[in-house]
């Protein structure tokens, strides 16, 4: 039979058969653009040293970070989050946090200057670099006085990808008992008895009693984290924070209003 896309003249045809759209590919990830923080560390450009000790790999900062141009650096570190290889991806992600644990007054001046960075990393539809992101964003309000604050007006930017992944789930039982399920027939459903469901489904949704979710535990389930950094924006943006986050993700209930 003859295959034809909807809405066609083709599609009219005797023997055509309509098949369904494309898929849109929102939720498939996007090829990052070589960063610029790679392109300075490569350089050697930042007074940055891997440091291993008991507890694993850490920075060792050559300066002190408060004397840091908050300005130049911290921009860079966030262009960083980006990066899935290492040693990039571990000096960017750990260095953003050092830098947000020692900034103090010095943050709140760079916010402008961090949102293309953090827009583009959470474009890239990396889950694990949405997640590492997720987290970076959950330090950076709590970071300096007024920073929750000053991020309201670019939720625009910022939630427009969270609101696309917030009930995705990448180990959703549900979404795999489904798929398992999805092309069976009536006969084979009068097959799989009770016990054979019951089975599967535990296998599958993680619901096994005293079973562990590793991602949760290693805090990686996408899902989780955009609940807590949507909590985490609402708690300290200011009074205008929950109306802006529920514009752009209409399912968004308040944490402070209940």
């Amino acid at each position: 039979s003859l295959q034809a896309q909807g809405f066609t003249l083709k599609a009219y045809m005797k023997n055509s058969k309509v098949v369904g759209p494309p898929s849109a590919g929102a939720f498939e990830e996007r090829p990052a653009k070589p960063t610029a923080f790679r392109k300075f560390y490569e350089r050697g450009d930042f007074p940055i040293a891997l440091e291993h000790d008991t507890k694993g790999n850490r920075i060792a900062w050559k300066v002190e970070i408060e004397k840091l141009d908050y300005h130049h650096y911290l921009p860079l570190f966030f262009d960083g989050l980006c990066e899935t290889v290492h040693p990039y991806e571990f000096f960017a992600r750990q260095g953003v946090h050092d830098m947000l644990e020692h900034g103090g007054s010095k943050i709140l001046p760079v916010i402008p200057q961090l949102i293309i960075p953090i827009k583009n990393a959470l474009n890239t539809r990396n889950r694990l670099v949405i997640c590492t992101t997720l987290k970076v964003l959950q330090h950076l309000v709590v970071s300096g006085e007024m920073v929750g604050e000053a991020l309201v007006p670019y939720y625009r930017q910022i939630l427009p990808i969270l609101n696309i992944f917030k009930n995705s789930n990448p180990n959703s039982g549900e979404n795999k008992v489904f798929a398992c399920f999805k092309n069976c027939t009536s006969e084979h459903f009068q097959i799989l008895n009770s016990i054979t469901l019951f089975y599967y489904i535990t296998i599958y949704t993680g619901n096994s009693g005293d079973g562990i979710d590793y991602s949760q535990q290693k805090r990686e389930n996408i899902g989780d984290l955009i609940q807590e950094t949507l909590e985490a924006f609402e708690r300290h943006g200011g009074e205008d924070a929950f109306i802006n986050i529920k514009y752009m993700v209409p399912t968004y209930e308040s944490c402070l209003l209940n």
